[in-house]
């Protein structure tokens, strides 16, 4: 680079520099002069005259002020709906302590009491079929918590379905009520057994068992249909099977449980007992009978201080204890075997209710989920075990909304919602050959 072109590149920094300064002073002047003309209009012009729109809005409050804005806003609230607020504040603080209560309860221990040796004194006997879920699920919960269990058993295939569970203190207790003098024999051989001192194992202080309670789990099975087409033997032999052999087996347990203070359980299914539906006449009126048995009982046996409760059982599921099934398995009539005139005057609502009823885990179809067997063996260690139970024990999906829903909803409603409907009497005296023959086509379909 020459000489003369560093004085040029000087010359031109010089010009640069005094320019800058220049634009900067100018610049300044003018934020000067804009600031003094909005400072006089502000002054100048009333309070609130430009509009809330055009205002800028207010610098946010700082961050630790932030809470305080918020619980002012609240107070003010809450002052102005007491009666909302006293509202909510009594639901959550209810529904918390309820659920607190609930899961508490769930997860806490249940163990029999032991003799003060440690083995096993307490002696339950559940009085129902062996290779029912309920009773299987039941009686293996009852050995794992500490008891000392029996299963009634009336012959000798009951007994081995009992071996075959493979533990030494869930056992068979033969007792055939049919044979009195067999029973009478039974009784006093249990009698002798709870009586008699127990040595542990070698070198244990002997130990009186206690016997604790009987628990009374007819059997869940029942057959449905119109009444004209359940014959006097089905009738019979459910009456005389989940009947009179549940109050002969009561009967035969009386005097022990008496001696012993021991506790009376009946279960008996609700759902079907609640809603009372059509073409569920036995089930409706077994367990009737076994209620009022039970609520008689326990009036009788509380005059001695003696607890008797009832469970109303939902559904289940019972796929940890066999198939997936419901609480009472059921399987479908065939339709075809009924009277022609039964099969025009009830068959499209039999098969209509039980479309309806599987669609909502109704009446034991197979296929739709329950509750836990596990929530029903904890009730029935609680109903065992607490000082004052319950006299009714509703357990199980449904048990308490189909309840409520039989004593409060008309059953007119309540069929309408299975879909039974009115039947015209002369459409049903003269149908005709061909639609009669693809109506039932349907219906065998449809069963």
């Amino acid at each position: 680079m020459t000489s003369d072109d560093q004085h040029f590149l000087d010359v031109l920094a010089a010009y640069t520099s005094d320019i800058r300064k220049f634009t900067g002073d100018v610049f300044d002047s003018t934020d000067r002069h804009f600031a003094w003309v909005a400072s006089h209009v502000k002054k100048s012009l009333p309070q609130g005259w430009l509009p809330e729109s055009a205002r800028p809005p207010p610098p946010p409050p700082p961050p630790h002020q932030l809470t305080g804005v918020y619980l002012a806003r609240l107070q003010d609230w809450i002052s102005r709906h007491q009666a909302l607020t006293a509202a909510f504040v009594a639901f959550f603080a209810t529904g918390g302590l309820l659920l607190w209560r609930e899961k508490k309860n769930h997860n806490r221990k249940r163990r029999a009491r032991r003799a003060s040796n440690g083995a096993r004194k307490e002696v339950i006997v559940i009085a129902g079929p062996p290779n029912s879920p309920i009773v299987k699920s039941m009686s293996l919960d009852l050995e794992r918590r500490g008891f000392i269990v029996y299963i009634v058993c009336a012959d000798m295939e009951e007994e081995q379905q009992v071996h075959n569970e493979s533990r030494a203190d869930v056992r068979p207790l033969h007792l055939d009520v049919v044979d009195v003098l067999g029973t009478k024999d039974a009784m006093d051989r249990f009698n002798d057994l709870l009586l008699r001192p127990h040595v542990a194992f070698s070198g244990a202080s002997p130990h009186n068992l206690h016997f604790r309670g009987l628990i009374l789990v007819p059997d869940l099975i029942y057959p449905s249909g119109p009444v004209e087409t359940v014959s006097p033997e089905l009738w019979s032999d459910a009456l005389n099977a989940k009947v009179l052999h549940t109050v002969a087996i009561a009967q035969a347990f009386l005097p022990t449980i008496c001696s012993f203070k021991a506790r009376v359980l009946m279960l008996t299914p609700s759902i079907v007992s609640a809603l009372r539906p059509p073409f569920h006449s036995v089930e409706t009126a077994v367990v009737s009978a076994l209620e009022g048995f039970t609520a008689s009982l326990g009036s009788e046996l509380g005059t001695l201080g003696i607890d008797v409760c009832q469970f109303k059982l939902g559904t289940f599921d019972c796929s940890n204890v066999g198939a997936k099934q419901q609480l009472q398995p059921r399987g479908s009539p065939n339709i075809y075997a009924w009277p022609s005139a039964a099969r025009q005057s009830y068959a499209s609502n039999y098969v209509n209710q039980s479309r309806v009823a599987q669609s909502r885990g109704l009446f034991g179809q197979s296929g739709s989920t329950g509750s836990s067997l596990r929530e029903l063996n904890n009730a029935v260690f609680d109903a065992l075990t607490q000082k004052k139970p319950r006299r009714t024990w509703r357990v199980g999906r449904g048990s308490v909304a189909y309840d409520m829903v039989g004593k409060w909803v008309p059953s007119g409603l309540v069929g309408w919602m299975l879909g039974v409907r009115r039947v015209s009497l002369e459409q049903v005296s003269e149908p005709k050959l061909e639609d009669s023959v693809q109506s039932w086509e349907h219906v065998g379909e449809a069963v």
